[in-house]
């Protein structure tokens, strides 16, 4: 028994990943899986993600890049690099983003042949080429012969918001980019710029590749008050995470007697706690005091008192408990079990689903269900 758990469906991810591939009208599917598979586990997800139809993963680091490489053979690219770092071999075979003329001069003082996509800021004002430099960097990389350049992304900075005339602009130059591109001797053919709500609400934007990471991972990018104007797998997303623990203990607490540190909340009657092994070490916010609601046995009880490192207090209520020691608490999950969604966690901490998903951590112990991991 694991005292706090992630379960992992695999089935889901299968099935998001085949919904966004038919979303994408014909491109190919670059899945993201930074951040080790949005706290999935990139080891598992990745293998499930090829045998889905994914044609590609993207990450952010180097470190990333390998641990994907070890489970596929597919492209791998990274694209947040630093020239002082140990690059990889060419036996890794993974493809770099470059971003700068610095990178470029890195790589071109290399002589292990590599494929590389060119990282074009088209208004993000991030990461990226700014169009003042494509022509220098552009010339600067035809003229190094052990680079190839496979093609040019960036990233979509409003996609999210239906109404924003910012994608357009971005795609307007990133298609620029690509232009100049060839005028300086290259051929980017493999080019991106859909994120998650891109792919939803805009498919492929026309370019052969989309690169979404979110919803293959069974989430909406789009807030709460938000809809697609296009196609997109909204209906057919299944949320892959669970987040639960088991009970260590169940007790009585007094009429006017407090619990946990500060003894911010005081029982308004005679009734019972439960004990749940999750707290900010785990993952768990503080700030979640007051806020998460845990599913025990299909019923939800509010948790009560501060968040500890280790352990939250589950007000149970008056009368005989329904629940006891070894049942399993459901944190957060699809809500198949009564418990709260990552969406409703979101809105509890006035963030986005994205952070929540990768607040489990530390002492949490991923399982996984589903047959999607078998050959």
């Amino acid at each position: 028994m694991e005292l706090t758990t992630l379960t992992i469906d695999l089935e889901a991810i299968a099935s998001n990943a085949k919904a966004v591939i038919a979303a994408a009208d014909g491109a190919d599917v670059m899945a993201v899986v930074k951040a080790n598979a949005y706290n999935h586990g990139a080891r598992r997800v990745v293998p499930v993600l090829e045998r889905a139809g994914i044609a590609a993963f993207g990450v952010a680091t180097i470190p990333e890049a390998l641990a994907v490489r070890e489970v596929t053979e597919l492209p791998v690219l990274a694209w947040i690099w630093h020239p002082e770092q140990d690059l990889p071999t060419a036996d890794e075979h993974i493809d770099l983003g470059v971003a700068s003329m610095g990178q470029a001069r890195a790589l071109a003082a290399d002589p292990t042949p590599r494929n590389v996509s060119l990282v074009i800021d088209t208004g993000l004002n991030r990461s990226g080429v700014d169009e003042e430099d494509w022509r220098e960097l552009f010339t600067f990389i035809a003229g190094v012969p052990q680079l190839t350049v496979t093609g040019v992304f960036t990233h979509l900075a409003c996609a999210d918001d239906v109404s924003s005339e910012m994608t357009a602009d971005q795609v307007e130059t990133l298609e620029r980019a690509i232009t100049v591109a060839k005028e300086c001797g290259l051929n980017p053919t493999r080019n991106h710029a859909s994120n998650s709500p891109g792919v939803m609400s805009k498919a492929n934007l026309g370019f052969p590749i989309v690169r979404p990471g979110l919803v293959l991972y069974g989430y909406n990018p789009f807030p709460a008050d938000g809809t697609p104007t296009a196609q997109g797998p909204v209906e057919e997303l299944r949320p892959a995470m669970t987040w639960s623990a088991t009970v260590t203990v169940v007790k009585k607490i007094r009429a006017g007697e407090g619990t946990s540190y500060g003894m911010t909340w005081h029982a308004p009657t005679d009734r019972y706690t439960a004990i749940v092994p999750a707290g900010y070490a785990d993952g768990l916010p503080r700030r979640m005091q007051g806020k998460l609601e845990v599913a025990i046995n299909g019923k939800r009880y509010p948790q009560v008192g501060r968040v500890c490192m280790d352990q939250i207090v589950v007000d149970l209520g008056p009368g005989e408990p329904e629940v006891s020691p070894g049942d399993v608490a459901y944190l957060f999950g699809p809500g198949d079990h009564g418990e709260m969604t990552v969406d409703e966690w979101a809105a509890a901490l006035d963030t986005i689903n994205y952070e929540v998903l990768c607040s489990p951590r530390g002492r949490v112990v991923r399982t996984y269900s589903g047959h999607a991991d078998e050959n």
